[in-house]
């Protein structure tokens, strides 16, 4: 055969998922047995892929994309052969199908196919229960508390950072948890951030609609409610998709959410009166619309445009346990968001990503009694008015570039990030009627508060807030069953200004044997955290003197100002940032062994460490000393300076089963042992006494010793799919305080002498949730067709009570006991129709 002929052959095919859209960026390896070489690329935004070969071989084509499962398959190519083939991936969920060869398939050795990691398709999100389809919320019980920032879990959508889906739940394809936790491409580890991937273009035209309906009818009753809450929700919503043209280079995505919930929060207080409980209604709505629009100028490069917008209104905000309704504030938010993505492939081994997303947001808050002082009787009610009356404004912009190049055995990714680079404005005219403090019932009928607490000013405020980022991510594979991810992210922030967070990230798999069952996977890395909006917003508003603080010890009842010039000749608490102040930061780390069970999926077992370093805490330099009770400072009243001064020590050993038990079972599980401790409960956490941090040091407020969740399905054929989640966890620690202002600093965080922080313990929690579904196909039977599907859910199902929020203030009518639960058992219906 001449050599010409042999050059012209060639490979060639497309990669496509489930539902048949696309798959761009799947690593694709062509290896000819016997013979040294293998030819790698990665497939273009079309999913399409080609080889060029120069020989016959019966070739082994094996295509791997994260949160899919490995396609392996043995193509006669050469010579005179040029096949072409489509190679559908299927996807690894968490309810992953084992089959009965499972025990003979290779476990992955790449260090972001870690086997612990949860991965939900959309079979999965439709057969587990999930209340009001809300999926970051059915999710989170996967996470590690200890891992999250300041700011709470990391939420990221189609590969940028943002705090709002965007979009309704059918539109979502898959979500993540722990995918390739020591990656250096997120600013948070994997058990601190969830990642959400939505639909996209489809090669026909699909949409879904869903009716959910809750109601009190079909409710428990709550254990501290005096009766069943009139409570209910009732939502539609759904998407659409497809291609645009005869040509077909156009696609369109629309969804849309209407949601109405009547809840209803379960006051239970004592006031001089006696025992209060009320079910006080707390209606929330929330209307959310998005439009995708995706283009394909060419094979190798995607056009994305996507308008996002939700409102979100509340009222009785705060209201419940102690807090009476009289103290009930409302909420509005408005949210748009105009999304850009631009996606280039230059050849089979170069991918460019851009994305760029413009953000409007408004918030308003308001008090149902806008000029009635607040009172607080800590451990037994909350009564006049809220206290609230804001509005906050933001106009921002955030980018994403990420470039990843594919050279013989390296897979390297690199990028920047610009997160919320935005202009805030807030008019914020808070506490302007003031607060008043007793320690108890007794004090309060005798009109002896131990503080009174005030802000003065017209608080508006507009300031700048952004944060920055650059990564590079390498993926190694050293040799066959062995690779190694080494990565570097740098972060900037504009509040701390320090400029040396470097983050270094490492992992290493390893898969003993020429075809291995067991995979051995260790890992490192640094993780640094950001400043709270709401921490800086506290610092900036004093500090450019737009509002004052006034704090009165002991002050007379009621405080009475006879001018704005009384208020003004009277100490002024600040806010500060230390001068020390730097970015805190985890380090954490783990090693685990995966092992492939035979005919029984997989099994897992890893130990992680987390410590630490710079923690973020609060501390009044400027409170009383020594037995004269009286500031240092004469000058000021409270000195807040936030620190990074705190420290966080965790050690947690899990252990993860994930496969099928028989015919119909299938589903995951999770062992945790762990134990966290710290001495802050965060940044806006102070401690009992400013000169005294001995005692801060004990159980964090996430600890807990021993958990359990399971998530699994049983289908019986054409009759019904069910899906259950079960959840078993140890006691959560709370402190022990004597309820009064000790030391004469206003707060009444005092505990008595010699005693720790987070002492005392709750008991556990138990919680079963189950939905019973079906689906009817209404085409003749076709699988791909119409259908109608119903579920049913049901959750807390044994109707456990949950107790919450236990007393440990021993000037409490409730000392020792719990003042409120976790929801009763409640029941939701739905409906759906898929075409």
């Amino acid at each position: 055969m001449a050599l010409s002929t042999l050059q012209s052959a060639t490979l060639s095919g497309v990669v496509r998922d489930p539902s048949g859209a696309t798959v761009p960026g799947a690593s694709v390896e062509l290896r000819c047995p016997g013979r040294s070489g293998v030819q790698h690329l990665v497939t273009a935004v079309s999913g399409e892929f080609s080889f060029g070969l120069v020989e016959s071989c019966r070739y082994e084509l094996t295509v791997q994309r994260a949160s899919f499962q490995t396609a392996r398959l043995r193509i006669v190519a050469g010579g005179n052969r040029s096949p072409r083939v489509e190679v559908r991936l299927e996807i690894e969920n968490l309810l992953q199908q084992v089959t009965l060869s499972a025990g003979n398939e290779t476990p992955s050795a790449e260090t972001g196919a870690n086997a612990d990691a949860q991965v939900l398709d959309r079979r999965a999100l439709e057969t587990l229960p999930s209340l009001g389809d809300n999926v970051v919320e059915t999710l989170a019980r996967f996470l590690d508390p200890a891992l999250a920032g300041s700011s709470g879990v990391t939420l990221v959508v189609d590969g940028m950072e943002t705090d709002k889906l965007g979009v309704s739940a059918s539109a979502i394809q898959e979500v993540r948890i722990n995918q390739n936790p020591f990656s250096a491409e997120f600013s948070s580890p994997g058990r601190g951030r969830i990642e959400v991937f939505t639909k996209q273009e489809a090669a026909e035209h699909h949409g879904e609609l869903r009716y959910r309906l809750r109601h009190w009818a079909l409710d428990a009753r709550n254990a501290f409610a005096p009766q069943r809450p009139a409570q209910s929700r009732l939502s539609w919503e759904g998407h659409w998709t497809g291609p645009l043209g005869k040509q077909r280079k156009t696609s369109f995505l629309v969804s849309g959410e209407v949601d109405r919930e009547r809840d209803r929060a379960v006051v239970f207080a004592q006031t001089p009166t006696g025992l209060w409980q009320q079910n006080y209604p707390t209606p929330q709505r929330d209307d959310q619309f998005s439009l995708r629009l995706n283009h394909r100028p060419g094979e190798k490069s995607l056009l994305a445009l996507r308008f996002e917008q939700e409102m979100e209104s509340t009222s009785g905000d705060g209201v419940g346990q102690f807090v009476l309704p009289e103290s009930a504030a409302s909420t509005r938010d408005l949210s748009r968001s105009l999304y850009f993505k631009h996606q280039v492939l230059s050849g089979s081994r170069l991918a460019h990503d851009l994305q760029a997303r413009l953000r409007l947001e408004s918030e308003a808050q308001t008090s149902a009694l806008p000029n009635v002082p607040r009172i607080v009787v800590p451990g037994a009610f909350t009564g006049g008015g809220a206290q609230t009356n804001n509005t906050e404004r933001q106009r921002g912009i955030e980018l994403s570039q990420v470039v990843s190049v594919v050279r013989g055995s390296h897979f390297v990714r690199a990028g920047t990030a610009l997160r919320d680079l935005s202009r805030r404005r807030t008019a914020d005219l808070d506490e302007r009627q003031g607060t008043y403090y007793f320690s108890n019932l007794e004090d309060y009928l005798s009109a002896r508060p131990y503080a009174y607490s005030r802000m003065e000013g017209d608080g508006r405020l507009a300031w700048w807030t952004g944060d920055a980022a650059a990564f590079i991510q390498d993926e190694i594979k050293l040799r066959r069953g062995l690779s190694l991810g080494a990565g570097l992210r740098f972060e900037r922030s504009r509040y701390p200004a320090d400029s040396n967070n470097f983050a270094p990230r490492l992992a290493l798999a390893f898969a003993p044997g020429r075809e291995p069952r067991t995979v051995l996977r260790a890992g490192a890395g640094f993780f640094y955290d950001r400043v709270s909006t709401g921490a800086l917003k506290d610092v900036l508003m004093l500090q450019a003197g737009k509002a004052q603080r006034i704090l009165i010890v002991n002050p007379d009842y009621p405080v009475v100002f006879a001018s704005s010039g009384a208020v003004q000749a009277l100490p002024q608490s600040v806010v500060r940032f230390d001068p020390a102040l730097r970015s805190p930061y985890l380090v954490q780390y783990s090693i685990g062994v995966e092992r492939r069970l035979a005919r029984l999926g997989s099994l897992t077992g890893t130990y992680s460490g987390v410590r630490g370093v710079k923690q973020f805490r609060s501390r009044d330099v400027n409170a009383p000393f020594g037995p004269s009770r009286l500031r240092q400072d004469p000058r000021y009243g409270v000195i807040r300076q936030i620190e990074s001064s705190a420290g966080l020590e965790a050690h947690s050993l899990q252990v993860n089963w994930r496969g099928k038990l028989g015919r119909w079972v299938q589903g995951t599980g999770r062992y945790s042992l762990g134990r966290a401790r710290n001495d802050s409960g965060g940044i806006g956490s102070f401690p009992a006494y400013s000169y005294d941090l001995r005692g801060e040091w004990g159980r964090a407020d996430s600890d807990r010793r021993h958990a359990l969740e399971v998530a699994a399905t049983v289908s019986a054929g054409r009759w019904f799919d069910l899906g259950w989640v079960l959840e078993l966890q140890s006691g959560r620690p709370y402190s022990l305080t004597t309820g009064r202002d000790d030391n004469g600093d206003g707060s009444a965080r005092d505990r008595p002498p010699g005693v720790a922080r987070n002492t005392l313990q709750g008991p556990g929690r138990a919680s079963v949730d189950v939905r019973l579904s079906k689906k009817l196909p209404l085409k003749g039977g076709e699988k791909d067709g119409p259908s109608l599907g119903f579920a049913m859910d049901a959750f807390n199902v044994f109707n456990q009570v949950n107790y919450t929020g236990f007393v440990g203030n021993l000037s409490s009518p409730f000392f020792g006991r719990a003042v409120s639960a976790q929801p009763a058992r409640r029941l939701q219906i739905g409906l759906r129709f898929e075409f």
